[in-house]
């Protein structure tokens, strides 16, 4: 289990205030598929994700990236019971995505957040928050250990 102290809780949750997951949901996911394409064999139910355009356009990659947001801000509001609020969604990807996929999918989180928020994200914010991303796929990886 992860130890926050005060003064990264309050860091965790001034970033997320800023995060308007209708607006960076999309963006994370059309991301993940653009920069890592072999990850498209987990998404076969989203129809053409073949080519930038069509995951740009993609309706099911939109509402799929809200949807992880949604993820993180259960994250956010429980942060002392991260993998135990994850552990559902740890068993249902258990034995169909790879588990490195979540650390490209954090990453994919953290360079949206930070185009977003540009020098607000220097490198001790964002020091916090790859903390609590770590402590997130930990928990999604959690049935895979």
């Amino acid at each position: 289990m992860v130890k926050w102290t005060e003064e990264e809780r309050c860091t965790i949750r001034e970033v997320w205030e800023k995060v308007d997951v209708d607006e960076i949901g999309p963006q994370i996911l059309t991301r993940v598929h653009i920069v890592y394409p072999w990850r498209e064999t987990y998404f076969g139910t989203f129809g053409d994700i073949f080519t930038n355009t069509s995951i740009l356009n993609n309706p099911k990659v939109a509402h799929h990236g809200k949807v992880v947001l949604r993820s993180i801000d259960k994250a956010v509001r429980i942060m002392d019971r991260i993998q135990e609020t994850h552990a559902a969604l740890s068993r249902l990807h258990y034995e169909c995505v790879d588990p490195d996929n979540f650390k490209l999918l954090g990453d994919c989180i953290t360079i949206s957040i930070a185009c977003k928020l540009k020098e607000a994200l220097n490198p001790q914010v964002q020091a916090v928050w790859q903390k609590f991303l770590c402590a997130v796929v930990e928990a999604m990886n959690s049935q895979n250990k």
